[in-house]
């Protein structure tokens, strides 16, 4: 009897194991979902959409993208944290969700490295300093000489206290040596961009794709772009750099999945996100609005670089004396 039930719980862990490994070896077998944490309308959500049916093709399934706003993008980070580690929920992280946010919000019981596994970069996104366009400036300098005659009167719209958009117009603040009055927007760059539409605030620091479009039909007034270079996508457009303020924060972006997804799901993530970033389409379609393709070497590399961007931004949080919460 007992070499009975032993032969039968042998068969049985047989079949598991032969189980687990079909599962494994057919994934993905059902529709995926990419969270983002910001809502429609800002970077992340461009991003996403576009490399959505890029990825989608590659795994052969449809890959739904599921924007969770809210807490500076901590809700969406939680929502992936929590998912099951099965490959089929992954998250679009951002400098702000992943780099920022971890030293900024202390109390958050969530934290990217140790929760989150990261397979790739894929994009990173210029930011621009842009103004409504009833504000007498058009240059940087112009627009500090403007603010040092108005002091206190000029409203600057802010997607969160810890976003990398924040850290720019605080930082911008502090160079200039002007003051201006925090407007605070819920769900990222996207709605922050429509209050500066609507002429709420005058001024304020976003994503380069949130705003070049704007900029280009009139609606918006291109300052500045932080980055190291002009973009091919307004040549025309001015650095911090060349005006004088040494700044060039991006917004970098990639893909992560929750703790204890198996290895293979890991390496098959990372070899459609490679994929989808040498996709003519999805390069052509980024590059039209200033956003560089770079996508990263390993999941070690990309883990590393996430490690080295989360202490440059807690060194940046303390100089420029920002309180955490």
């Amino acid at each position: 009897m007992l070499h009975f039930k032993r032969t039968i719980l042998a068969a049985s862990l047989s079949m598991f194991a032969c189980g687990a490994a079909l599962s494994a070896d057919t994934y993905p077998n059902r529709p995926v979902r990419m969270v983002v944490p910001f809502a429609p309308g800002g970077a992340s959500d461009f991003v996403g959409r576009i490399i959505q049916p890029a990825m989608a093709d590659l795994l052969k399934q449809t890959v739904v993208v599921d924007n969770r706003p809210g807490a500076a993008g901590n809700i969406g980070v939680e929502t992936a944290a929590r998912a099951t580690p099965d490959g089929y929920n992954f998250l679009l992280g951002n400098v702000g969700t992943m780099a920022i946010n971890p030293v900024y919000y202390t109390k958050f019981k969530y934290k990217p490295l140790n929760d989150l596994i990261p397979i790739t970069q894929v994009v990173d996104v210029p930011g621009s300093l842009v103004s409504h366009p009833s504000v007498p400036a058009k240059t940087v300098k112009e627009l500090v000489a403007y603010m040092k005659a108005n002091p206190g009167k000029t409203n600057y719209g802010a997607a969160a206290p810890s976003s990398a958009n924040t850290l720019e117009a605080l930082m911008f603040l502090n160079m200039s040596g002007t003051k201006a009055t925090m407007i605070p927007y819920k769900g990222g760059a996207g709605p922050a961009t429509i209050g500066l539409l609507g002429n709420e605030v005058q001024w304020l620091m976003a994503t380069f794709s949130s705003t070049v479009n704007f900029a280009k039909q009139g609606r918006l007034r291109m300052l500045g772009i932080i980055a190291p270079e002009r973009s091919p996508a307004m040549p025309e457009a001015p650095t911090m750099r060349e005006q004088g303020f040494d700044m060039v924060v991006g917004s970098w972006q990639g893909l992560f999945v929750p703790k204890g997804t198996p290895a293979n799901v890991v390496d098959t993530l990372y070899k459609v996100g490679q994929a989808t970033m040498k996709n003519p389409e999805v390069v052509k379609k980024l590059g039209d609005s200033g956003v560089a393709v770079v996508p990263s070497k390993s999941p070690a590399d990309f883990r590393a670089f996430v490690k080295s961007e989360t202490d440059r931004f807690a060194k940046a949080i303390r100089d420029n004396n920002i309180q955490t919460d």
